[in-house]
């Protein structure tokens, strides 16, 4: 089966700055990759590189084998639909479908039946004849869908197409793209910065931070299972707290200390030392200042915050110097004396480092 895409030890720089230090991916026929990472992470940049929208310093890009590294943007069989949407002003929707088809040589007729096929495809049926200013964002995202597909490249790549939707119609593209993309089994390349909509459409996650891949992998793999801090912050586990591991017995412990008594862990090749201990505030619960609970790591806090986003009461705990955010559905007054109470599976423990305990901070 067409598609299969591969990166190898792909570097990028402008100037002495190295965007892109080595990275190598594989990416299967008909798979739906999300690239994603803060700004400045070399999502975008990998993206173009593949694209050849830049130029690779160092390393390969292949399809289906064959090297494409130095070839031509249009000589990629790839199409790219951008965050701008890049519709032509002063072009029907249906001109700027059948665009990529009139350089490319196509008959009048022949285009004008893929442009209805295409407008068909995306739920646009009846606006051919708008101009993009005559049409929602969300209509507009689907014109520069259809003009992406209309050429049938082997390989979509989606370059943050959604950032500028609001969050009602941006939900709805989701799964339209995500449709579609599996209705024509295509292989598809997606940049975001929102954990959720790479959760949603991607088979696979790539994380990227500072040019390298931190991790890759299904999204519950990389959601329930971070390869590092760096990776826990990023998908949301972003409450942390600083503790000590101990061997109890031959297995790691979390040691007891001023804010919490001691926790066995299952993570037998976790060694004694500082750690870091990472957790989503939908995971804890808020328990009595005197609760105890031997499968659960109980920290002892106060009150400091409280809010309502809907459905629950959101509560910034002060623990030890630092302040956490927990939900939970009983009302407590600020001052209250609480026990933040997270269970033992729901926690992602790493060795603490300098850098680790930097990016925590930052993102906390």
């Amino acid at each position: 089966m067409a598609g299969a895409l591969e990166i190898e030890q792909v570097e990028v720089a402008y100037g002495a700055t190295r965007v892109l230090k080595g990275v190598s991916l594989a990416i299967a026929p008909g798979e739906f990759v999300a690239l994603l990472g803060s700004s400045g992470c070399g999502k975008t940049t990998l993206l173009r590189a593949i694209s050849g929208f830049v130029p690779v310093t160092r390393g390969a890009v292949r399809a289906d084998g064959r090297d494409i590294t130095a070839a031509p943007p249009d000589k990629r069989e790839m199409a790219m639909v951008f965050q701008s949407y890049a519709l032509w002003p002063h072009m029907t929707a249906g001109q700027n479908i059948g665009y990529g088809l009139r350089i490319r040589g196509w008959e009048r007729a022949r285009i004008a039946e893929r442009v209805e096929t295409m407008l068909r495809f995306v739920r646009l049926e009846g606006l051919g004849d708008r101009k993009p200013g005559q049409l929602s964002g969300g209509q507009r995202q689907r014109v520069a869908l259809a003009r992406a597909l209309a050429v049938s490249p082997r390989y979509l790549l989606l370059d943050e197409p959604l950032s500028n939707l609001d969050a009602r119609v941006r939900e709805d593209v989701r799964h339209e793209i995500k449709a579609i993309q599996r209705e024509l089994a295509i292989t598809a390349i997606h940049v975001t910065h929102d954990r959720e909509e790479a959760m949603i459409l991607a088979d696979r996650i790539v994380i990227l931070d500072k040019g390298e891949i931190a991790q890759a992998g299904s999204p519950e793999e990389v959601y329930n299972r971070p390869a590092s801090a760096f990776v826990a912050n990023f998908m949301g586990a972003t409450n942390w707290m600083e503790l000590q591991a101990v061997a109890v017995d031959g297995r790691p412990a979390i040691a007891a200390s001023a804010v919490a008594p001691a926790l066995r862990l299952p993570e037998t090749a976790l060694r004694p030392g500082p750690i870091v201990a990472h957790f989503r505030g939908e995971a804890a619960s808020l328990a009595p200042a005197a609760a105890t609970d031997d499968a659960a790591l109980m920290l002892a806090g106060t009150v400091a915050q409280i809010s309502y986003p809907g459905g629950v009461w959101r509560y910034g705990v002060d623990v030890g110097g630092r302040r956490l955010l927990v939900d939970s559905r009983e009302k407590l007054p600020v001052g209250a004396a609480v026990r933040v109470r997270v269970p033992r599976e729901a926690l992602h423990v790493f060795p603490a480092t300098s850098s680790q305990h930097t990016t925590a901070t930052i993102a906390a």
